[in-house]
């Protein structure tokens, strides 16, 4: 869950603050706009002996240089060898400071006054959280603000001297807040919304969740929110952070070609991205499921009745780990049908050759990009549908952990974990507390009886799978979008027109007017 309402941060310019930060700028060429955000950080209310700025160069031709209006402590540093683009660069940034808060901001921007002490103030609160600031986006014309403008303005609070007119929010994000009440009831997809342009992660945080993709040219700032929240982030979007985007970002002038060119490279690392989960029997580089089986003490049989269910179930997208004595294993002559090892030698051949199952002589660890982990039991085969249902009821109901009862055993049928929710609650444990026990307060715990949910060939009466109705089209966010701003724009003419209508008919002359020209 995301409801961060029992933090509560100071009141600006009320507190004293120790923790430093630093300011990561990725940057490509656009040195005028560099030196309006430069100047605007040097304006800050955030203590400049605790602040640095580090601008990443990703190979400007001609290279960037320092402005004289800049922070105190800044510099620049080459994008390091071995990439390129924003994902690289804030990996470069972040491997360069030591400071206790990266906060990523990008090089077209204006940052108010408080900026920086507004998103701070809650990394003294918890060192998992992650906060996003506020924009919004004003025209812009090169050649009309200037550095010692932005600083003066920023400085005595007033960036709106800056710009003509109160700016444009991006609509997206606007109604996300609103449906989510600011994503405090977000639930588990609060990093749809960590956007790029700016926010800030503890450094050891970033460090801990894998960092930025490199790989990845365009949309890594949600798979980098994805990171956060499979470490188990808190996103907080922290509104009086607030910030001019000198012009629309290219996925508000080019949407349909950066979603398009980000579908691919980020659908393939982020499980849950939605167009991907509408494509059946794909499998990706990160798996949505990752299903562990222990066969120490089971039989071939056994082990192969459960596994081969969830190899032909309907969710393709899962990998599978058999946990075993492998090391039997052995070339050479051997005793065959009286092979004491028999059991582990014919599931070793059995899945020798399958893509989707690992053999490991101890269970793995949790692979953090991957957002489920699924717990079978040898002999306790699911139906087809039984797996995507245990997500459904996850994703439904915003739970952490779906138990099923075992045959005679409450505690022993299998188990979808939210890997998520689980980073959270051993962030949140204290000494030998129980996980279970504490995921259920952190996430909830829902529990389904494994006997006739699972274990039946027949489809359970109540189940919802997952994809039960017809798939939407993989663009449905930007249609729903697009209609939300067709009817915005319906909605502004027509009390427009009011306004003419009501003009016109004050007066006779004006309804006479009004049925000339209509």
């Amino acid at each position: 869950r995301n409801d961060y309402s029992v933090l509560e941060p100071p009141p600006l310019g009320e507190w004293e603050p120790d923790l430093s930060v630093c300011v990561v700028v990725p940057a490509y060429g656009g040195q005028e706009k560099l030196d309006l955000t430069l100047a605007s950080m040097a304006a800050q209310s955030y203590p400049s002996a605790l602040t640095e700025v580090v601008v990443v160069d990703d190979g400007s031709e001609p290279a960037l240089r320092l402005p004289p209006i800049r922070p105190e402590h800044t510099r620049i540093v080459p994008n390091e060898p071995g990439g390129w683009a924003r994902g690289h660069a804030l990996n470069t940034g972040a491997a360069a400071t030591d400071a206790d808060v990266l906060l990523f901001f990008d090089a077209d921007m204006i940052a108010f006054r408080e900026h920086l002490e507004a998103q701070m103030r809650w990394h003294h609160l918890a060192d998992y959280v992650a906060v996003t600031g506020h924009l919004r986006c004003v025209d812009h014309t090169p050649g009309t603000l200037f550095p010692a403008a932005v600083l003066d303005a920023v400085r005595r609070g007033a960036p709106e001297a800056l710009v003509a007119g109160p700016g444009e929010e991006l609509l997206w994000l606007r109604r996300a807040y609103k449906r989510t009440n600011l994503l405090r009831e977000v639930g588990h997809q609060g990093f749809h919304y960590f956007i790029g342009g700016t926010g800030s992660v503890r450094r050891a945080f970033f460090e801990e969740s894998g960092g930025a993709a490199s790989a990845l040219v365009l949309g890594e700032d949600t798979h980098l929110g994805y990171r956060f929240a499979q470490n188990g982030a808190v996103f907080v979007p922290e509104q009086e952070a607030g910030s001019w985007h000198l012009g629309l970002p290219q996925m508000e002038t080019r949407r349909e070609e950066g979603g398009r060119f980000r579908r691919p490279f980020v659908g393939s690392r982020l499980p849950l991205a939605e167009e991907r989960r509408a494509l059946k029997g794909r499998q990706w580089e990160v798996p949505l499921v990752d299903a562990v089986v222990d066969t120490e003490g089971a039989g071939f049989d056994e082990v192969a009745e459960t596994v081969d269910a969830l190899l032909a179930g309907d969710v393709a997208d899962v990998r599978i780990t058999l946990v075993g004595a492998w090391g039997r294993v052995t070339p050479g002559r051997h005793r065959v049908l009286d092979d004491p090892d028999l059991d582990v030698r014919l599931l070793h051949e059995h899945y020798r050759c399958e893509p989707r199952v690992r053999l490991a002589e101890s269970e793995p660890v949790t692979d953090p990009d991957v957002p489920f982990v699924l717990r079978a039991v040898p002999g306790q085969p699911m139906t087809p549908n039984a797996l995507n249902h245990m997500i459904g009821l996850a994703d439904e109901t915003h739970s952490g952990l779906v138990r099923a009862t075992g045959p005679g055993d409450d505690l022993g049928g299998p188990r979808l974990e939210r890997v998520a929710a689980l980073a959270r609650a051993r962030r949140l444990r204290v000494a030998e507390e129980d996980l279970d026990d504490l995921l259920d307060r952190v996430a909830g715990v829902h529990w389904i009886d494994g006997d006739s949910v699972l274990s039946s060939q027949q489809e359970p009466e109540g189940a919802r799978p997952v994809k039960a109705v017809a798939e939407p089209p993989g663009d449905w966010r930007q249609r729903l979008e697009e209609a939300q701003a067709r009817a915005e724009s319906e909605r502004v003419r027509a009390e427009r027109l009011e306004r003419r209508f009501r003009w016109l008919t004050r007066s006779r002359t004006g309804r006479l007017l009004y049925r000339i020209i209509g």
